[in-house]
């Protein structure tokens, strides 16, 4: 049985202002790299599953750190593309307190963003793989990307793989004449399994979301509401067969409640809520939850498994710095058994 998975983005220096600095205040800056789609490679390959990275990189010093970095990881780099002139930058300042992290991107004539359908070979990539996994943030760069997108999903799909789609609506990055909905609604179609929080499935689907509104972890939330808005997102995906959703309230910086909901087979499963009172980084949340859950759909059969072990793999992430979530399976296994504050609701 073939258990590779295929993740497909952008991988990024990521710049770090130190101590909770602003920008202007900074006179350095923290290194290391970063990106959705890495992030959640990363994830499964420190589970013990199998996965490769595909991407495009420069021929310089910085386009062979990130092919290091990967590889430290366990993360397969055979078929990632040299070429182009630029690898893209983030530049991040961390939340604190009721001030809101703020991210700038610097990515336009990067070398991942000069694909254009044709240059990948997704036919040999895909032909000893189980699953393909990409986001919204690659269709959102350029046109020439969204084709790619296209011409990867038709592919997978044809190639007979389980085709993962996150959202990762990134409202900053839509700038070349085109709405996420325009462009993000036809390739969502032939997803298996989907990713997003409440309010990225809002946007793309035009339902609208319950509202996560836990301040602790002895609070319930309206499962009830939750199950009509996932039925609805069904009907608009109906090949889709695994609907996740990431549940958060940010109370403050270092104050978040979460809960992931898994809707399969005409069912919710639902997770308790986890109170996360020291934030340490939430950059990667999401794809901390992608990367547990794609792990997850090999490791277990049981989905209300699946949705607890990726949610507390979410979780887990909150307390590492950087956008890696490189916790192991037993540490999520021990937070599972804790189950103190609540019960996993079934």
């Amino acid at each position: 049985m073939k258990k590779k998975i295929v993740t497909f983005g952008e991988i990024m220096l990521r710049l770090t202002t130190p101590d909770n600095l602003r920008l202007q205040q900074s006179r350095e800056l923290l290194v290391n790299y970063g990106g959705s789609e890495a992030n959640v490679a990363i994830s499964i390959a420190n589970f013990g599953g199998e996965v490769e990275y595909i991407t495009r990189l420069p021929d310089n010093a910085l386009g062979e750190s990130c092919i290091a970095e990967l590889r430290s990881h366990n993360i397969g780099t055979g078929h990632i593309l040299i070429g182009g002139k630029r690898l893209g930058t983030y530049y991040m300042e961390k939340a604190a307190a009721m001030r809101n992290s703020k991210v700038i991107y610097d990515r336009d004539g990067s070398a991942f963003s000069e694909l254009k359908p044709g240059m990948v070979n997704w036919r040999e990539i895909f032909k000893d793989a189980a699953i393909f996994h990409w986001s919204g943030i690659d269709a959102a760069l350029t046109p020439g990307l969204a084709e790619v997108c296209r011409e990867a999903v038709d592919i997978a799909k044809e190639m007979g793989l389980t085709i993962s789609y996150d959202i990762n609506y990134r409202k900053n990055l839509w700038n070349y004449g085109k709405t996420a909905q325009e462009v993000l609604r036809p390739l969502m179609t032939p997803s298996d399994i989907m990713f997003g929080s409440e309010g990225e499935y809002a946007m793309l689907t035009g339902i609208p979301a319950p509202g996560f509104k836990a301040r602790n972890a002895g609070n319930k939330y309206d499962v009830a509401a939750y199950e009509a808005f996932c039925q609805a997102i069904s009907r608009q995906v109906p090949d889709c067969k695994y609907i996740y959703v990431a549940l958060r309230n940010v109370m403050s910086s270092e104050h978040h409640t979460f809960a992931g909901l898994l809707y399969s087979n005409g069912t919710l499963k639902h997770t308790r809520v986890f109170d996360i009172d020291n934030v340490v980084d939430c950059v990667g949340v999401g794809d901390a939850f992608c990367g547990a859950l794609l792990y997850a759909q090999h490791a277990y059969d049981d989905d209300q498994k699946r949705v607890d072990f990726s949610t507390a793999a979410s979780v887990l992430k909150n307390t590492i710095a950087g956008d890696y979530n490189i916790v192991k399976v037993s540490e999520v296994e021990g937070l599972l058994a804790k189950d103190e504050n609540g019960e996993v609701a079934r």
